[in-house]
């Protein structure tokens, strides 16, 4: 029987507590016997009040053996105090096993346990962590990542993907297909599928970068010079230039690459084309340019997109979904 901690404090969210715990909790009850011994720990143990004032008791994290710890997102001020980055680094140090779930993963950066290791977070706090931490390798279109022993979540509902990953590691993908029935979720978003649109993402103020970008959109077939972008933008290339990098964070072209691969990924997931066929049709002409460009953002290549769409929809046919 393998021991799951769920490390919480003053202000975390209860989802990312609930969601990852139900899961582990409903493999024992369909395995028909205990596979995990679940704990609720805190810096000082006793009642610890999350961010929607719900009250959960909890043991004190020092001195407990576990296989997995699992830190919950929340308030970051909270998480981050001194001696709870202290207890949680001492108790990483002795489990196999690592994760976290939203913004939970400020806390295992500043314990140290993500330095020079692929991460993701919450997408909406994703500059801001990798600002902090410039020593991890933030990828922030990824429901969740493993980097060996270390697995991190993107937000909230991404925490019960990341419960049933570490259940099929552990036992198998049957049973982690059944706890996904059992929660009545979706078995289960693969670790590359996107958190969010890049139109979403990018969100500008202006209403000509606006533009541009609805432009980009709806042209990605065709060649998108800067120049392009920025007469639709009526504007200076120059000017363009520094004000899209000031209001997305991104290049033009960084962009343009970002809105090619996820049209590519819906043509993949939800169609018959050809790699190739797909890669000419958003814009990149060449099928080895879209594989490198896949696998920079996703970390998988567009073959593996296609593969674990297929598994999953037969998965879906299969189990009555």
């Amino acid at each position: 029987m393998k021991s799951i901690g769920f490390y919480i404090y003053p202000g975390h969210q209860a989802l990312d507590l609930a969601g990852p715990f139900s899961a582990f909790e409903a493999a024992s009850t369909i395995a028909g016997h205990s596979l995990y011994s679940l704990n609720v720990l805190s810096r000082d143990g006793g009642p610890v009040v999350g961010s929607g004032g719900m009250s959960v008791g909890t043991s004190p994290i020092s001195g407990t053996q576990l296989d997995t710890l699992v830190v919950a997102g929340g308030n970051i001020a909270s998480m981050l105090e001194r001696s709870a980055v202290q207890a949680v680094r001492s108790s990483a140090l002795h489990s196999r096993r690592v994760a976290s779930v939203c913004t939970g993963a400020f806390l295992l950066a500043e314990a140290g346990l993500l330095d020079g290791r692929r991460a993701t977070t919450h997408w909406r706090r994703a500059r801001e962590f990798q600002a902090r931490y410039k020593t991890v390798k933030v990828e922030t279109d990824r429901i969740f990542i493993a980097d060996e022993h270390i697995w991190t979540s993107a937000g909230i509902t991404a925490g019960i993907d990341l419960a049933l990953a570490l259940i099929e590691e552990d036992h198998g993908v049957d049973l982690a297909r059944e706890v996904a029935r059992e929660l009545v979720v979706y078995h289960r978003r693969s670790g590359g599928q996107s958190q969010f649109s890049t139109m979403s993402h990018m969100a500008p103020e202006s209403d000509r970068i606006r533009i541009a970008l609805s432009f980009a959109q709806a042209h990605l077939p065709e060649s998108l010079p800067v120049e392009r972008l920025a007469n639709e933008a009526a504007l200076s290339v120059r000017q363009f230039e520094r004000v899209f990098k000031q209001q997305t964070g991104e290049t033009p072209a960084k962009a343009i690459e970002r809105l090619r691969v996820e049209a590519a990924r819906i043509r993949l997931q939800e169609g018959s084309e050809s790699v190739a066929q797909i890669a000419r049709a958003v814009g990149f002409n060449d099928p080895e340019r879209m594989r490198r460009a896949f696998i920079h953002l996703y970390g998988l290549p567009p073959q593996s997109i296609r593969r674990a769409a297929l598994h999953g929809s037969s998965s879906d046919e299969n189990n009555g979904y």
